[in-house]
């Protein structure tokens, strides 16, 4: 059910949607560069990988040795507007169409964070993820890495069609105050090294 809801929701959706990535795909194009999309291996449902798109909203700006420069140095204000408004996620309504995601669920990590999560936090692989999710609606990128995980395990074991909605709903809210989206003067969230272990 929450398969053929997903589908639906986004199908019905398309007229909406679908001019905006147009659009946006064109102002990145324009303002960034190629390639517009950003594409990561992340893992999905029971850590299997796929390919998560993101529209992109660095440069690829390198120093004298070819390293990438810090992210803050190649977030520009177009790339921040992306990431604040959201926007930057709509390609995954791509992903959520393949099936490799859901509208709704925990969000898709770094694979190499798989070997640092502790048994209880790697269950939240036992759903799909999703675009937003319920530690995304109750702080974000505001609250502690053990945080968002007991968040995303909670909604494994309570997940409902009602809280969906009522989690994109949040969703809505949330983004047009535009709050949790990065810590505090960073980009991002900071690296997840492992919960501290008895």
């Amino acid at each position: 059910m929450k398969r053929v809801l997903d589908l639906i929701f986004v199908v019905l959706i398309a007229p909406l949607w679908m001019p905006i990535v147009g659009v946006l795909a064109l102002l990145v194009r324009v303002r960034l560069g190629r390639p517009v999309l950003f594409r990561q291996v992340r893992p999905g449902f029971r850590g299997q990988p796929f390919q998560l798109l993101k529209f992109r909203s660095m440069t690829e700006d390198r120093d004298s040795r070819g390293n990438y420069l810090p992210n803050e140095e190649r977030l520009t204000r177009f790339g921040g507007w992306l990431r604040s408004s959201s926007l930057d996620e709509l390609p995954e309504l791509l992903n959520v169409l393949r099936g490799e995601m859901s509208l709704v669920g925990p969000r898709p990590l770094l694979v190499q964070y798989l070997s640092r999560y502790t048994p209880e936090q790697a269950r939240r692989h036992e759903v799909k993820p999703g675009i937003t999710g319920w530690a995304q609606v109750n702080g974000r990128n505001a609250i502690s890495w053990e945080e968002k995980f007991e968040l995303d395990v909670w909604y494994v074991d309570h997940q409902t069609i009602w809280l969906d909605l009522r989690i994109l709903w949040l969703t809505v809210w949330g983004v047009l105050r535009r709050r949790g989206i990065n810590p505090a003067g960073k980009v991002g969230a900071p690296e997840f090294m492992g919960s501290a272990r008895e």
